[in-house]
């Protein structure tokens, strides 16, 4: 990630927008604001993929759920963030991984520019491909400051987006059990 350039983006930023530069307070915004995308937006420079290296051979197969996983991104159309929960599920087939391995995995897709469509099919795609389960679901619920804070300003509104692969698609009664596992207990 190039910081000296992202600070003089700020700096023109800051500039067209009238603030004065020579202001303690406003003089370390550039590099405040470089630090910040370097930190929001260190998944993009990263593998998923790698998160998930560690697989134990198991014989488990029935739903394994992790749910509200937070997560936070950056909309990649306005550069305002969206924050919100992934719930994650899968049933394996053999293969299992450490419950912090799928977390890690929303973490480093989320911390890129995004859409949170994207980021849904993602996630179900690393897993997919990486523990070869017998199905995948994800359902992500995001709250986008795009609408919260500026244009419609409607906070408060929840964007969600799912993505079933494998049995999820393919058996109805596995999908509606699951749906049910993400809202008990919220």
């Amino acid at each position: 990630m190039d910081k000296k350039k992202i600070e003089q983006g700020v700096k023109l930023i800051l500039e067209a927008v009238g603030a004065d530069l020579k202001k303690k307070d406003i003089a370390a915004t550039p590099a405040r604001v470089a630090e910040m995308y370097d930190e929001i937006l260190s998944g993009q420079f990263k593998n998923a993929e790698e998160e998930l290296e560690v697989v134990l051979e198991h014989k488990h197969d029935e739903i394994i759920l992790l749910k509200n996983i937070p997560l936070q991104s950056m909309c990649e159309h306005h550069l305002l963030p969206f924050v919100g929960k992934a719930h994650v599920a899968y049933i394996p087939d053999k293969r299992i991984t450490g419950l912090s391995k799928i977390a890690r995995v929303v973490d480093v897709l989320s911390r890129r520019l995004q859409v949170q469509e994207r980021l849904t099919t993602e996630i179900a795609d690393v897993i997919m491909k990486k523990l070869k389960p017998k199905g995948v679901m994800v359902v992500i619920e995001a709250e986008h400051m795009c609408m919260s804070f500026r244009g419609v300003k409607k906070p408060g509104t929840l964007t969600t987006t799912s993505v079933v692969r494998g049995v999820f698609l393919r058996n109805s009664k596995t999908r509606q059990e699951t749906l049910s596992l993400i809202g008990a207990s919220r």
